[in-house]
């Protein structure tokens, strides 16, 4: 996974240092092997987080998401993966990062056993994570799908 390193300093003071950098990457790096886990990928959320899917459908609160997860899982869509290539990563405040994306996505269903159209190969995947009693976590992830 290769991620470019851009350091943004804000009015509110200096850059974060390298070890929130790395907490973050850390936390986009465990969505990504945590996808197929219900409780371990919902354990980087926020309470109240938002997610947009690839589809545009929005899901806020963790317990939502692990419902969803849970129902997307038992479908075909178990189906699809993805992959994440950090592009940047940034700090417009201490205590919020945001990580910008390409999703690559690995769509393994069967065309006949889903029923669905094939879903775009990339998309543009933007999460905004906040640091919560020392552990950084997840509060928004947008994934837009990219025209061929």
């Amino acid at each position: 996974m290769e991620h470019t390193q851009h350091q943004q300093r804000t009015a509110h003071g200096p850059s974060p240092g390298d070890a929130d950098r790395e907490a973050v990457v850390g936390v986009v790096a465990d969505a990504e092997r945590l996808q197929s886990d219900v409780d371990g990928f919902t354990g980087l959320l926020t309470d109240d987080v938002v997610i947009v899917n690839f589809g545009g459908r929005r899901v806020q609160g963790r317990h939502a998401v692990h419902e969803a997860m849970r129902q997307a899982l038992g479908s075909p869509l178990a189906g699809v993966t993805t992959t994440q290539q950090i592009e940047d990563v940034r700090f417009p405040r201490p205590g919020v990062g945001i990580d910008g994306c390409v999703k690559h996505v690995h769509d393994g269903r069967s065309p006949a056993a889903s029923g669905a159209a094939p879903l775009r190969d990339r998309g543009m995947l933007t999460f905004v994570l906040v640091e919560q009693a020392g552990k950084w976590r997840i509060a928004v992830a947008q994934t837009t799908p990219v025209a061929a």
